[in-house]
């Protein structure tokens, strides 16, 4: 029967039956040769030989429930493209229809906010315990509130790894900025101090950053807010991206030090922008070897595996920084729940693996029963 079609046919027939899985010619992709995939939104292309058939051995369903940005910047044509290689397939969610009625799916992703969502994806949970949910709400909701974000970390188990984490001394101010300077005082925290929305509600605003030099311009701030000690560390940060069992690890430029004598000269408060964007790469500025180098593999595989039980998630990322003059003393200062991993080296094939080994683990449990 196929034969008999000519390459335009074929092609129709192979793009409906892909349709399923967001569409063969969603992703640009040739029925013969190669398929160029953009790469990183400069408009270059990245070509994929074909080289074998689609697995389709273990086939895993996800659906996904995420905003229109994140969808564009996580759904990259080259991550699609590698995992129907995979035999998986992302599927979107329609949010206007109950979602037991959709699917069957394998393993639900998602990152929406609101208490509505909440109350919808933990009821589908719990009637669906065979289905994946990455990640709990519940969980997803701790790491909201800078407040509760960080509290267990300085509790961590890390006694045998070449390496400690500790927490930057902080407090939340839910009102009346100008009343707070006395609080701050009481609780020993040192300025400057950076001030950070108490709540990470997807919006801009929730990473716009202040530097407080002293306590007057503490009202100039608007609550709710945590007040973070600032800790000098090089102007170098470290995330940590987690994806399952899998660590990446990207340097990127920071605040520099602040000497005690710009603290006597500078005074108010300062903003400044989101430090950890990809643009501000530190792999190729001439930076001390001693701060740029990345924290021990042992400590990092320690700690993430204490934060996975922590928090328990399974797509994270952890901001660190190493305090200066020291060797492996690190600060944890955020984490962000499923973060920009376009921003991650591979991302894409890191990805494939994850949803790759769900599969497998799928098959086997059929087996056994």
């Amino acid at each position: 029967m196929f034969g008999t079609l000519g390459k335009l046919e074929t092609a129709r027939l192979m793009r409906d039956l892909g349709s399923s899985c967001g569409g063969f010619e969603d992703i640009g992709m040739r029925m013969e040769g190669e398929i160029i995939v953009p790469h990183g939104g400069d408009g270059e292309g990245e070509q994929l030989t074909e080289t074998a058939p689609f697995q389709q051995t273990e086939s895993l369903v996800v659906g996904y429930a995420l905003t229109p940005k994140k969808k564009n910047s996580f759904l990259q044509p080259k991550l699609e493209v590698l995992a129907r290689r995979k035999g998986i397939c992302f599927v979107a969610i329609d949010l206007n229809r109950p979602l037991s009625e959709q699917g069957p799916f394998d393993v639900v992703l998602h990152k929406l906010l609101g208490k509505e969502w909440q109350d919808v994806i933990e009821d589908y949970q719990q009637k669906h315990p065979e289905v994946t949910v990455l990640d709990p709400p519940g969980a997803i909701q701790r790491i909201h509130n800078r407040q509760s974000m960080l509290q267990g970390l300085a509790d961590l188990n890390l006694s045998d790894c070449s390496g400690s984490i500790f927490v930057p001394k902080q407090m939340v101010v839910l009102k009346d900025s100008a009343s707070s300077a006395d609080k701050v005082v009481e609780a020993g925290l040192k300025f400057p101090l950076v001030a950070k929305p108490l709540w990470i509600d997807g919006t801009a605003k929730a990473h716009q950053l202040f530097l407080a030099y002293d306590r007057r311009s503490l009202a100039e701030l608007d609550p709710p807010l945590v007040l973070q000690e600032f800790v000098n560390h090089g102007g170098v940060m470290f995330k940590v991206f987690v994806v399952g069992e899998t660590i990446k690890v990207v340097r990127r430029l920071s605040l520099p030090n602040i000497s005690n004598c710009e603290k006597a000269k500078v005074d108010g408060i300062v903003k400044f922008p989101r430090v950890s964007c990809a643009a501000a790469s530190a792999d190729n500025v001439d930076v001390d070897p001693s701060i740029a180098e990345l924290p021990p593999k042992a400590f990092l595989e320690a700690l993430v595996k204490e934060l996975r039980i922590l928090l328990g998630l399974r797509l994270f990322n952890v901001d660190m920084i190493r305090e200066h003059g020291s060797k492996n003393v690190f600060y944890v200062i955020d984490i962000n729940y499923f973060p920009g991993y376009a921003k991650m080296p591979d991302y894409e094939q890191v990805f494939v693996d994850f949803f790759h080994n769900m599969a497998q683990a799928k098959q086997k449990k059929i087996h056994c029963k």
